[in-house]
């Protein structure tokens, strides 16, 4: 995310085709986390991942392999249907689970085909099973659903989630806005395939993730049915709804390109999008193979939201961005969408990463050095917010997208490359983004990474620079 001013270290149809439901894959070991948040045999799923940031993102007992989203939303009077249909797999014998879902009605939900009890609790769609789902078996949940969808405050006071705008929605879930439009386990732990197909007034586009398989216009109203085959985290998904002028390509590696705009930012936006199959190009060399098959813009007209979003395939900008902008929610998609948090408190591990990104693409294409830009933070004084937190241990869900896990995380990256060399320190980033593609990371994961690769002994760079409160003594 490229967070607001406030944050940031400078900062954050008729029917388509019959669909063909595509399954992603979740690594063992982290199914089996999953499953560990739930309860004893036979009893109810969690109503939380665990997260001590975020304590009901996300549920137990279960992992959904596959959503399929059908939603028809409507401009004028802002209001939301929808049917979802979760393919499932329990981790652990269930009586009962929860949903993530907020401020929607819900009209009915069944279990493999059979309707089942359910129940409203906050946030949580608390679902009775007719039956009790035993550890290992796979199901499916449709719910259906409407309403008018509204945004979540988060700690910090910013808005995510469905969000209105003049001709449409701005559709941002990070780091839990999902629960607005649609029911989910909605924690970064849970990564899942997508089908989502939206319909709304004729004139309007509406932009998901991955590849759109199929546009239909009657009676008024286009169904777009966009899928995303790669695992992808609950609030990276997006269904941004608008007035948009569209550009599509590939690229000469292959890369499916969507761009969408609104005609208000399209003057503002054309010289840097312009520049988005070299950004990409730039990053594969540096962080290897670009781990999707599309790519792409959001460009919104939404000045009331103050920040981007790295939607996976298609990063979400609330106006025309900067180039700066543009590297950093690219860069994450290899580090916070195809490899993903398994906790919020790591979240070091997506922003410092990005923010690092644009330092080197300003060293490499004629801007300031990435030394340059650690000299000017670390010059700042001791009271100054940057040294407010660790980046590595943020405190709670008020500081995830605050300065210090920015720009302090994106310090600690420079100290690393100082340390081992560039060498050693494009081996790292290539083999983070590499063996965990896909999945997920730690922290510590990175940490013993970088000490097998380099043959050094990090663990005191990094904890001064990632646990360390207060600011740091140069080394």
């Amino acid at each position: 995310m490229t967070p607001p001013p406030r944050r940031q270290p400078a900062r954050r149809r008729t029917a388509v085709p019959r669909r063909r439901t595509v399954l992603a894959t979740v690594p063992v070991a982290v199914a089996a986390l999953i499953g560990a948040t739930g309860p004893a045999a036979g009893s109810a799923g969690a109503p939380g991942a665990g997260d001590p940031y975020f304590p009901l993102s996300g549920n137990g007992g279960y992992h959904v392999r596959h959503y399929g989203l059908t939603l028809r939303y409507d401009t004028a009077s802002r209001h939301l249907d929808g049917k979802a249909v979760l393919t499932a797999r329990a981790t652990r014998d269930l009586s009962r689970f929860d949903l993530d879902l907020t401020g929607l009605k819900v009209t009915g939900v069944t279990v493999d085909r059979t309707p089942a009890a359910f129940r409203r609790d906050g946030q949580e769609l608390v679902v009775t099973p007719r039956h009790t789902l035993r550890a290992g078996r796979g199901f499916h949940v449709t719910v259906t659903y409407h309403g008018t969808p509204k945004p979540v405050t988060d700690p910090d006071g910013s808005a995510d989630g469905w969000i209105a705008t003049d001709d449409g929605a701005f559709v941002a879930n990070e780091p839990q806005g999902a629960m607005t439009w649609f029911p989910a386990n909605a924690h970064p732990r849970d990564k899942s395939s997508y089908d989502i197909t939206i319909t709304v007034p004729r004139g309007r586009t509406a932009v998901a993730n991955g590849a759109l398989v199929g546009r239909r216009t009657a009676h008024g109203q286009t169904a777009f049915h966009w899928r995303e085959t790669q695992p992808m985290a609950a609030y990276l998904a997006t269904a941004t709804v608008g007035t948009f002028k569209v550009e599509q390509y590939t690229t000469h590696d292959g890369i499916h390109v969507y761009n969408a705009v609104d005609p208000r930012e399209a003057a503002r936006a054309a010289p840097v999008l312009k520049k988005l199959p070299s950004v990409l190009e730039w990053e594969s060399k540096l962080f290897g193979p670009y781990p999707f098959r599309s790519a792409g813009s959001i460009v919104d007209h939404a000045p009331g939201i103050g920040y981007a979003l790295e939607t996976q395939t298609r990063p979400l900008y609330d106006s025309a961005p900067d180039i700066s902008t543009l590297v950093h929610e690219n860069a994450h998609q290899w580090f916070g969408d195809s490899v993903s948090l398994t906790a919020w408190k790591d979240i070091w591990l997506n922003e410092g990463f990005a923010t690092y990104a644009e330092w080197l693409y300003d060293e490499q294409h004629g801007g300031d050095s990435a030394q340059d830009a650690f000299d000017a933070l670390y010059a700042r004084p001791a009271n100054d917010h940057l040294w407010a937190f660790p980046p590595g241990d943020p405190g709670s869900g008020e500081n995830i997208f605050d300065t210090p896990v920015y720009a302090r995380g994106a310090m600690t990256l420079h100290e690393l490359r100082k340390t081992v060399g560039d060498r050693d320190f494009f081996r790292i980033l290539r083999a983070w983004a590499a063996g965990h593609r896909g999945g997920h990371g730690t922290t510590a994961q990175f940490v013993r990474l970088a000490e097998r690769t380099s043959g050094e002994r990090l663990d005191g760079l990094f904890h001064t620079w990632l646990y360390t409160k207060g600011k740091p003594d140069r080394a």
